[in-house]
């Protein structure tokens, strides 16, 4: 124990509560003063084995360099595609971060990305003077997304999408069937059986609306599991 917790895990904390004391690390929404942590958003806190973090229960997204990313192209210019990735600036996706160079004057950009189409990327890096993100995909798993659902869910709420050691992400593929791809900045794409979808979809509205509820993770596989015997019906979410 690295120091001393002043909550219970997941308990609703306010701005400027005191969390810890001691050799902890400051994570998302968290600041230190001394040897004590305390919270800068409205949230839940969670103690990791040496780093504490407050998830915000309403925020916007807050772009950082790694994080992967869902976003929808918005235009197309010589350089490049403007992308909406939820942000509070549009993102810029250069071609040269698609295809390693300058592709010939011959072949129009919009045959590799067109306004509408669905991407998910990777942020590498800021711009200076405009600090709008930079985008690649270059990467596995980068690139177009021709089909699937995309839902939308408040951005700080992702880790409990993923769950402690990955186990809410696991129930919800084996439960679905689905595969899912998860942005940082809060779009998840599932692809699937439109049944999968629709499920995975009502799983996510679940998760959004009781993420400070104990035992999550086996509230919504059972919540899963009255959805395939017809004990709900399952709402598309979008």
């Amino acid at each position: 124990m690295p120091g001393e917790r002043m909550f219970e895990e997941r308990d609703l904390v306010l701005p400027g509560d005191l969390l810890a004391r001691g050799d902890f690390k400051v994570g998302d929404n968290t600041y230190k003063v001394g040897d004590e942590i305390r919270a800068s958003r409205v949230g839940l806190v969670e103690y990791g084995e040496d780093e504490v973090s407050v998830i915000a229960l309403k925020s916007c997204y807050d772009p950082k360099v790694g994080d992967v990313v869902v976003g929808k192209v918005v235009d197309v210019n010589i350089n490049g595609w403007d992308v909406d990735i939820g942000g509070p600036l549009e993102a810029f996706l250069n071609v040269k971060d698609v295809i390693g160079s300058q592709p010939s004057p011959e072949i129009p950009l919009t045959r590799i990305y067109d306004i509408g189409d669905v991407i998910v990327a990777k942020i590498v890096d800021f711009h200076k003077t405009s600090m709008r993100p930079l985008l690649t995909t270059q990467g596995p798993g980068l690139g177009k997304v021709g089909r699937g659902l995309i839902i939308r869910i408040t951005p700080t709420k992702i880790p409990r999408v993923i769950g402690k050691k990955g186990s809410m992400i696991s129930m919800l593929l084996k439960e679905t069937r689905c595969k899912i791809i998860l942005g940082q900045n809060g779009y998840i794409i599932a692809i699937g059986s439109k049944r999968g979808e629709e499920m995975v979809a009502a799983a996510l509205d679940k998760i959004e609306r009781e993420c400070h509820v104990p035992g999550l993770t086996d509230r919504v596989q059972e919540f899963m599991k009255s959805l395939k015997g017809g004990g709900e019906k399952v709402a598309a979410g979008g």
